[in-house]
């Protein structure tokens, strides 16, 4: 038996969110999904086509351009999200549908969001 809080159970409970919500949220060719994961020291963004079921493109705080040595994690996924948001519009892509994965939307997973929006994508 797990205890109440155990990070398994935690994980669990987060990826049925996610795959609830996923059944009402989906990206296209035109409007892709901006999903984002979250570990417990990186974080990582990535444009999906559900119609195809293909990643276009995806960025993390490991990827080339994002050299915030001695900053918070949340300052990199801001940094992430307009990186990302970067790249999306050299693709042709202005539009995206947001899915945040099960976690809360405030923190790193806030910042990937306003840091895309601050690069010039729509939600």
């Amino acid at each position: 038996m797990r205890a109440i809080h155990s990070p398994k159970r935690r994980e669990d409970r987060r990826y049925r969110r996610h795959l609830r919500v996923r059944l009402r949220v989906a990206g296209t060719a035109e409007r892709p999904r901006l999903v984002v994961y979250r570990s417990l020291k990186h974080i990582y963004a990535q444009l999906v086509n559900d119609d195809l079921g293909v990643a276009l493109l995806g960025v993390s705080d490991t990827s080339e351009g994002i050299a915030l040595k001695g900053e918070g994690k949340t300052a990199k996924a801001a940094a992430v999200g307009q990186l990302l948001a970067e790249k999306a519009k050299a693709a042709g892509i202005t539009k995206v549908v947001f899915d945040r994965a099960g976690y809360q939307y405030h923190g790193r997973v806030k910042a990937v969001a306003e840091g895309a929006r601050e690069g010039g994508l729509e939600f």
